[in-house]
């Protein structure tokens, strides 16, 4: 997904949880629920996180300087770490918090239709959210499973997004049953521990959008398929007999950096090896339109 595609589904994530986060604020001063004040609190920081998410992407798009040659593509990943960051603790430690304080000292929940009604509504938003993360998802996919086209994947703000939204559906969905039960039980216990569920649930996609995200952001190698690619193009002229080292690596998303050391066929001149050179970057750029630079080294053995 380009750039573009990334803020499209940035922004229609950011229109719904802000109007969320609205709506289950309200009904956590009603119904003075724990449940409905961690659903609050994550909405909130969904909202802060899309806006680094922006942020991100926009650096990402600036075009290569003196200073950073080859573009800042990596900075959407950057900010994707910063924003699994903040779910862990504007989200996930701040919602078990909550829930422990709501388990020692219980209190009454009130009028709970209020807020079935708006995690109802909060649920329609986030789902229509996660359908167009679901779509983009499958678009990339080529006959692989979700979860694996999700892990796979070199865009770290689809990544984000698809988990933010995920855990907000899970998260309404145990805010429904925990708070249904405390009203049940006239117990305020349960809606303390739905609190603490919440919040283990946004600590473990924060563990995860993490670690996809360190992984981009250090330099993970280009998709196989790009390996794939440059031995097409190389195979096509005879001057260049093989691939003798490829380093791919994912400078942002959509964004490949090659170097390669290429094996040239013996007694050609120079004039001929650089029309050869030229020729296979030409034919690259033609397959891979995903790769920004390229290095060709020629040698005759490794």
């Amino acid at each position: 997904m380009a750039h573009g595609g990334s803020t499209k589904i940035i922004l229609m994530s950011l229109g719904a949880n802000v109007g969320i986060a609205l709506a289950k604020t309200v009904a956590a001063v009603i119904t003075r629920s724990g449940s409905m004040l961690a659903e609050a609190l994550h909405s909130f920081s969904d909202c802060a996180n899309q806006v680094l998410l922006l942020v991100g992407n926009k650096q990402a798009q600036k075009p290569p300087t003196a200073e950073y040659p080859l573009g800042q593509g990596r900075a959407s990943y950057f900010w994707s770490f910063v924003v699994a960051l903040m779910l862990f603790f504007g989200g996930g430690v701040v919602a078990i918090w909550e829930g422990v304080e709501k388990v020692h000292h219980p209190e009454h929940v009130e009028k709970v239709m209020v807020a079935f009604g708006v995690l109802l509504f909060s649920l329609v938003l986030e789902g229509v959210s996660l359908a167009g993360c679901v779509k983009e998802i499958r678009a990339e996919a080529n006959g692989r499973g979700l979860l694996e086209t999700l892990r796979e994947t070199k865009n770290a703000d689809l990544v984000v997004v698809t988990g933010e939204n995920f855990a907000a559906v899970v998260g309404l969905a145990l805010a429904a049953v925990f708070l249904g039960i405390a009203a049940l039980t006239g117990n305020g216990l349960w809606d303390g521990i739905g609190s603490i569920s919440i919040g283990v649930v946004l600590v473990g996609i924060a563990f995860f959008l993490a670690r996809e995200s360190q992984s981009l952001l250090l330099g993970e190698r280009a998709d196989p398929a790009v390996e794939a690619g440059v031995r097409e193009a190389l195979s096509a002229d005879a001057r260049l007999e093989g691939l003798l080292r490829l380093i791919s690596i994912q400078q942002g998303p959509g964004e490949v950096v090659l170097a390669m050391k290429v094996k040239v066929k013996s007694g050609i001149t120079s004039d001929e090896l650089v029309a050869a050179i030229n020729e296979f970057e030409t034919r690259v750029r033609a397959r891979l339109p995903e790769v920004k630079w390229q290095f060709v080294e020629p040698d005759f053995e490794e």
